[in-house]
């Protein structure tokens, strides 16, 4: 990629064999240009948005729901760059370990590694989200942080640096594409948190779209761009006030469309194409939202129906029906030490959960079973219904 028409906004420096692309500082040098079907789209992405955030206010869920839509994000942001894992890994592993879910955790080398990078991602967009609500400001150091979040035990073969928690300090190359060198990035990151602390120049989405695609064309990191920069997007949906909790799991829509993902920004680089990003990005939180919406509104659906159902009863079947949204994945000895009762009698409960549709065995095994809340998965898994 040696000439670059006048549209692109950057220039390509030159650098050994090959040169490097710089992108010009936020916001565009030319103004955006949107029509009347993209500003429909930015109305209903907000609007969606609020009535999550309205949704997260008056709904007590157990913390274990708003972590499964966090996890999901962690795991869809994953599996865009390879990983390959689902909610049994994730749960299965806490289970095996005896760790809850909002505790730290420590991953053994017979542990699969997509498991370890996924947490990795739910640990720091949590930690992140916690800045964030403190009064904290996005800035190079909590990137930084994140940023060894993110890495830490990653083994050597999933990690394509040794440099983690600061800036880059050997070029990467993404195929053809020569991000800029480490001696530049410093500065240019330095410009982008400017533009994030100054409240950008556009609609808040906007700016949101902009910021996503000015960080992944810096690409400041040896690796772990793609998730930190999907990760950034939360925490400024979050510091916008669009997000009352981290729920918004936009990366099962870039991951859906990863090739429209990666081509639209592509084209800006090359051609200036802001307007076609942008209106990706934007249609994907407008449906991301009212996913999200949809599935919370079913949880709690799902919960008043076995409150109804169960609730109130001595049975060790019906105390264990309540508990599920608290802890939707277990096994018999764990029930033993929850609901402090015999075995015999734990497995006389999960039997009858099992034959009413409410719990499924996930091993297939014999000997250590270990079972879910069927309902409370079925809601998680399935696919999207808003495209």
């Amino acid at each position: 990629m040696s000439e670059l028409p006048e549209t692109a906004p950057g220039t390509n420096v030159p650098y050994g064999r090959k040169p490097y692309y710089k992108p010009e500082p936020l916001p565009p040098a030319r103004g955006l240009s949107f029509d009347e079907g993209f500003y429909e789209t930015l109305s209903e992405a907000t609007f969606w948005l609020g009535k999550l955030g309205g949704f997260s206010l008056t709904v007590d869920f157990a913390p274990v729901v708003y972590t499964s839509l966090l996890r999901k994000e962690a795991m869809e942001s994953s599996k865009i760059e390879g990983a390959e894992v689902d909610y049994d890994a994730l749960y299965g592993h806490e289970t095996r370990s005896g760790v809850a879910s909002d505790q730290v955790r420590a991953v053994d080398d017979s542990d699969k590694k997509d498991v370890r990078e996924v947490l990795n991602y739910e640990d720091a967009l949590r930690a992140g989200i916690e800045k964030i609500e403190r009064g904290e400001e996005i800035s190079l150091d909590l990137l930084h942080s994140l940023h060894e979040t993110l890495l830490t035990d990653v083994p050597d073969q999933r990690r394509e640096t040794d440099t983690i928690g600061e800036f880059k300090t050997t070029p990467n190359h993404l195929g053809s594409f020569l991000p800029p060198v480490p001696e530049t990035v410093e500065g240019l990151m330095e410009a982008l948190i400017t533009y994030i602390r100054t409240g950008g120049s556009y609609h808040p989405l906007i700016d949101i779209a902009l910021v996503h695609y000015q960080f992944e064309t810096i690409h400041p990191y040896g690796d772990g761009n793609g998730r930190l920069g999907r990760l950034l997007i939360t925490l400024q949906l979050a510091d916008a006030g669009y997000l009352e909790e981290p729920n918004l799991y936009l990366s099962e829509y870039f991951n859906r469309f990863k090739a429209t993902y990666v081509d639209r920004m592509e084209a800006v680089r090359t051609h200036g194409e802001w307007e076609a990003w942008i209106d990706f990005f934007v249609t994907g939180v407008r449906h991301q939202a009212e996913e999200s919406l949809r599935r919370s509104r079913e949880l709690r659906d799902l919960q008043r129906n076995y409150e109804q159902e169960y609730g109130g009863r001595a049975r060790t079947d019906a105390r264990l029906a309540c508990t599920l949204f608290e802890q939707p994945y277990f096994t018999a000895s764990l029930v033993e030490e929850m609901l402090d009762v015999t075995s015999p009698t734990a497995y006389r409960a999960i039997d009858r959960l099992v034959t009413d549709g409410v719990l499924e065995e996930t091993t297939g095994r014999d000997r250590n079973k270990e079972y879910r809340a069927k309902e409370i998965f079925e809601i998680l898994e399935k696919p999207p219904e808003t495209y």
